[in-house]
């Protein structure tokens, strides 16, 4: 049985197993438990961004961060700077499952976490690719117009709670554009930053499923 503690999260009738990540492992995979055995990742774009921990796609294997929220051991940090021009961008990703594949988050409301930068951008979107939008769905012809929203960091620990149901595509592009986010098959959880020529250090930490509705 997994009963470390986490943080005081009203997690709306949810037991420890909506849980997805707190860091106290202090490895890059997920609390594995309700069928998830995903990866904590760093990613960046083509333009010219750096990122901290190295990205996966670049050979990287993700470390926490010492110092979590609620006086916690460890917490998820990405650190570096974004390229100039419109398409820079740079995030932190959790996969649901590996190999990577689509998770039945369909009982729960939302996502809920703690967040808050260092020095640099205050924004960030947290984005929730789903079967109509990460190109592993085979669905998207224009791809990465993911359902998400948008928040303000500040340099102390803040939750976050995030319904399903008030998630958006970003105008303006992306195809197909589905009315909304396919609970049923979501990929995993990615926080991006995209406010080009900055720096940026962002810290996410006990993140997890909220209100069960079943």
């Amino acid at each position: 049985t997994d009963d470390r503690p986490f943080s005081p999260i009203d997690m709306g009738g949810c037991q420890r197993g909506a849980v997805i990540e707190d860091g106290e492992n202090a490895d890059h995979q997920v609390i594995v438990h309700e069928g998830r055995n995903g990866y904590l990742y760093s990613f960046l774009d083509d333009a010219g961004s750096t990122v901290t921990p190295t990205a996966g796609r670049d050979g990287g294997t993700f470390t926490q961060s010492e110092g979590g929220a609620n006086g916690s051991l460890w917490a998820a940090r990405i650190t570096g700077k974004t390229a100039d021009g419109q398409n820079a961008y740079a995030g932190l990703g959790i996969n649901m499952v590996d190999p990577k594949g689509p998770y039945d988050a369909s009982k729960f409301s939302g996502v809920a976490f703690f967040a808050r930068r260092g020095k640099g951008v205050t924004k960030v979107r947290l984005k929730v690719p789903d079967a109509s939008t990460d190109p592993d769905g085979k669905v998207c012809t224009e791809c990465f117009n993911d359902f998400g929203a948008d928040i303000e960091l500040a340099e102390t620990w803040q939750q976050f709670t995030i319904p399903f149901d008030q998630l958006g595509q970003m105008p303006g592009w992306g195809a197909p554009r589905p009315g909304s986010l396919d609970t049923s098959k979501i990929y995993g959880l990615q926080w991006q930053v995209a406010t080009p020529g900055s720096d940026y250090d962002v810290w996410i930490d006990d993140v997890t499923f909220y209100g069960c509705k079943r």
